[in-house]
């Protein structure tokens, strides 16, 4: 079942509210500031093993214990960081997925010295299939697999899925001419 048609089945009407926000405003739409998409990944990995709704719950405590995803000052986590994260009830205190989203801040530090940017390594990259990007993602990123990288780039828009042409997003989705659009356009 698409997102597009599991969300419109979620009952209590809180839960359909959450997952209605994030599909109509958010869901498969690019985003261009670096931050926003270290914290769209960091949301990501964060959600392996748990519910999509217990991510969204919590994205407000997610920006505030990770200085509001801001690449720099996260790559510059220290130990004490780490351990203020793990002690933080307002996030997931998994020590990996702690660590992956401290790693991996370093990790786009460096590629925004060689690229210019974190979208810009995207762009570099795009188009490529789901398979090379979890080869390229495992080889660049800590905690990155196969279902974390397909949400992180349909989310974003790299990569087709997010909605159905039958979705009323969908075409608002194509206004923002998501890359993996202008993919098919250069066909």
């Amino acid at each position: 079942m698409s997102y597009c048609l599991a969300i419109e089945g979620m009952q209590p009407e809180s839960r359909k509210e959450l997952h209605k926000n994030y599909h109509d405003n958010y869901y498969g739409f690019p985003i261009h500031d670096d931050n926003e998409l270290f914290g769209r990944l960091l949301l990501e990995i964060n959600q392996a093993g748990l519910s999509w709704e217990t991510v969204l719950k919590k994205e407000e405590s997610f920006r505030k214990a990770y200085s509001n995803f801001d690449i720099q000052k996260v790559a510059a986590y220290t130990e004490e960081d780490r351990e203020r994260l793990l002690n933080d009830s307002g996030i997931i205190r998994n020590r990996l997925k702690v660590n992956a989203a401290i790693e991996n801040a370093k990790t786009i530090v460096e590629l925004q010295k060689n690229f210019g940017s974190f979208e810009k390594w995207l762009e570099h990259y795009h188009p490529k299939t789901l398979q090379e990007w979890m080869k390229l993602f495992k080889k660049t990123f800590k905690f990155t697999g196969g279902e974390i990288v397909n949400e992180f780039l349909m989310s974003t828009g790299y990569l087709k899925g997010c909605h159905t042409e039958s979705c009323p997003v969908y075409d608002k989705v194509l206004e923002q001419n998501p890359l993996w659009k202008q993919a098919e356009d250069n066909l």
